[in-house]
């Protein structure tokens, strides 16, 4: 597949709440909006659960026969086989040993192959390929959401090592005060810094968003410390790696009015200013 032949793939897009159905036009270089889909996911359901979940979303495509659908997913997760790898990480334990290829391959509308990516890894590259760091030779995607996920790239190639880029390129890798850095920053983490802080249930990330606009200073404070964290945590690797752009996806990201401040304050205390 190459730009410029015409081509439309539809691919799946998953995260730990959610499946995003879409055909990309590859010529364009774009999705097509009016094939954009979405459907709930439960983290902690069955695989069998998981996979009636994509195939009703991917079913609303309408998909040319042979079709090649590619997956973004996030980690841990064996890509060249199609097999889940997770356990204790909060998700799709059910999926652990699972073969997701054969039940997709199936499953899907019209497949005749399916291709997996890793999720912060295809965000990054389709920023890249179209979007906010089209032009840019070196870029960092982060994705914030169940987790924190991360691809660092050189001239539209993925980096794995090197200055400034932490193992496998993970920053989930990297710690902060003492502990994993998703127990700081993530969906999870973010809920319990809020029933820390108040005393009460946490509600899900979107109603914390909310309150912090209201002008609920625990909700503020909430996605400030973890956003600073993150800006602290990462300033290191984008001074060292020299990125000359930075850019943020994933279900948080959708509060950018709240992650921007703080993020930024983060990554110029800890030294990390992009270059250009």
């Amino acid at each position: 597949m190459s730009p410029g032949d015409g081509t439309v793939v539809p691919v799946l897009e998953v995260g730990g709440t959610h499946v995003t159905a879409a055909s990309v036009d590859v010529a364009g270089r774009a999705l097509r909006e009016d094939r954009l889909f979405r459907e709930a996911v439960d983290g902690d359901g069955s695989a069998e659960d998981f996979v009636s979940a994509l195939v009703r979303c991917a079913a609303r495509l309408s998909v040319r026969s042979p079709a090649r659908w590619a997956v973004a997913l996030p980690g841990p997760f064996d890509y060249e086989r199609g097999v889940g790898r997770y356990e204790g990480v909060g998700k799709f334990d059910a999926l652990r040993g699972f073969d997701l290829r054969a039940a997709l391959t199936s499953a899907l509308p019209g497949a005749s192959g399916v291709s997996f990516w890793n999720d912060a890894d295809a965000f990054a590259l389709g920023e890249w390929w179209a979007g906010a760091a089209h032009g840019h030779r070196r870029a960092v995607g982060i994705t914030l959401g169940t987790g924190v996920g991360s691809c660092f790239l050189r001239d539209g190639r993925i980096v794995r090592h090197g200055p400034g880029v932490p193992p496998d390129g993970r920053v989930h890798a990297l710690r902060y005060a003492d502990a994993p850095l998703e127990e700081t920053v993530s969906r999870r983490a973010l809920r319990r810094a809020y029933a820390r802080s108040t005393g009460q249930r946490a509600p899900d990330v979107r109603e914390i968003a909310r309150r912090a606009r209201q002008g609920d200073r625990a909700a503020a404070g909430v996605f400030a410390g973890a956003l600073r964290a993150l800006g602290g945590v990462l300033g290191p690797c984008v001074a060292a790696f020299e990125p000359t752009v930075l850019v943020v996806g994933g279900a948080i990201a959708g509060a950018w009015d709240l992650v921007a401040e703080p993020l930024r304050a983060g990554l110029a205390e800890a030294g990390g200013v992009l270059d250009g």
